[in-house]
């Protein structure tokens, strides 16, 4: 069984071939070069998380991590592909939405 982060990552994946395969006609699972380089971004961001396996998605967290260039990208890659992800990959897009409020950040008082 993965663990929520490789969920997390194989659920990004999903989502930025979807993104590639609209915007920039990527074909068989293969990205252009601006998508390669933002997957792997997004990838190493996830890797050096300090919360770990526990985190919220990355829209709830309350540590923002992405450089603003990098976060405008995977913003349009979401927005994009984050509807078609239910038709596409219903499983990740649910375990998405339900960890989405599963793991709330801690308001501040």
């Amino acid at each position: 069984m993965a663990n929520s982060l490789d969920r997390e990552k194989k659920t990004i994946a999903a989502m930025v071939r979807l993104y590639c395969r609209g915007h920039h006609k990527a074909s068989d699972g293969q990205l252009c070069q601006g998508c390669q380089d933002l997957l792997r971004y997004v990838l190493q961001r996830l890797d050096e998380c300090p919360f770990g396996a526990k985190k919220t998605t990355c829209a709830k967290c309350t540590v923002h991590c992405y450089k603003l260039s990098m976060l405008q990208q995977i913003k349009n890659v979401m927005k994009y592909s984050g509807p078609r992800m239910v038709g596409r990959h219903p499983i990740l897009a649910l375990a998405h939405i339900l960890k989405g409020y599963m793991y709330r950040p801690k308001q501040k008082n």
